[in-house]
């Protein structure tokens, strides 16, 4: 394959990013010895024809890793090169400290200057990685494209590559704290239930779904709304301007609301607020609420 040969006698062990393996994985094998120390070998890829010379780049690399404890996942950053159309060659090592062989699927990983902001993002095959033996560290050149890059330069010293653990533990329910204390647990199955049935929102996408709207007998109408954050950070909602449109496209309520305090939806999180919109900011005359829309307006 020959990517070996983008290690450099110069490169060194700069970062680590670990996780435990069942944010990746789900249930695992536990080891025995849950506070030992594991020192990962050095595993080759078997396509890999690796030269003596780069042999000793590999074992001096490999040295430089700290131990993992069990039944965890790393990617140890080593360096970046600019390759030709602007792409990122990041070299880092992949790490497991299971006690079994494994193969992985498609994982977005994150490229983080030293003050942890983004600066690339892009979904790799581990596939292409092969079986990845137990307690072993693999070397690899990740590719970043120049699309998958946000920022015009390679970033200084503190970077590292990172798994993206908020894609990996896939959209979820999030419960303001009142909304957490006030549900009965059937209603939070419930509400977890719907929210797996919504669909995929896209990678910056913000969603807002309709989840009840109930007339009050004093001429208040009090709608229930899912705020769905397809983001990988968080969004902090300071004042939301709001309509209602009913079944037959009529605007039955407008009015905007101040959050205070501000209201957060964590990153790739749905969640479910309630507004309440006075008598006076109310159409009700022959609404259709059988099927209704929120919208937020300019």
């Amino acid at each position: 394959m020959g990517l070996f040969s983008f290690f450099k006698k110069s490169d060194k062990i700069v970062q680590e990013n670990t996780i435990d393996s069942k944010d990746l994985l789900g249930t695992v094998s536990t080891n025995k010895g849950e506070n030992r120390d594991v020192e990962t070998k050095l595993s080759f890829h078997p396509e890999w024809d690796v030269p003596q010379e780069q042999k000793y780049i590999f074992n001096f690399l490999a040295n430089e890793l700290e131990p993992l404890k069990p039944n965890q996942l790393s990617l140890s950053s080593i360096s970046i090169e600019e390759g030709r159309g602007g792409k990122w060659l990041v070299r880092a090592f992949f790490r497991s400290s299971l006690p079994q062989a494994i193969e992985l699927g498609e994982i977005e990983l994150f490229i983080m200057d030293k003050n942890d902001e983004l600066v690339a993002s892009k979904k790799f095959d581990f596939k292409a990685l092969g079986t990845i033996p137990a307690e072993s560290a693999r070397p690899w050149v990740f590719e970043f494209d120049k699309s998958t890059i946000k920022v015009d330069e390679v970033p200084e010293e503190g970077w590292k590559i990172a798994f993206n653990l908020v894609s990996l533990r896939g959209h979820q329910l999030e419960l303001d704290p009142s909304w957490e204390k006030q549900l009965p647990a059937a209603q939070k199955e419930e509400l977890e239930k719907i929210v797996k049935t919504l669909p995929e929102l896209g990678e910056t996408e913000v969603n807002f779904t309709g989840l009840q709207a109930k007339l009050a007998e004093n001429g208040n109408l009090n709608v229930s709304i899912f705020i769905r954050n397809g983001h990988n950070k968080a969004i902090n909602l300071e004042q939301l301007p709001l309509e209602i449109i009913d079944a037959t496209g009529k605007q039955i309520a407008k009015g905007s609301f101040k959050m205070d305090p501000i209201l957060t939806v964590q990153p790739n999180s749905t969640k479910p607020w309630t507004f309440v919109f006075p008598a006076e900011l109310v159409d009700a005359n022959n609404a259709d609420l059988s099927r209704w829309t929120a919208r937020v307006t300019q």
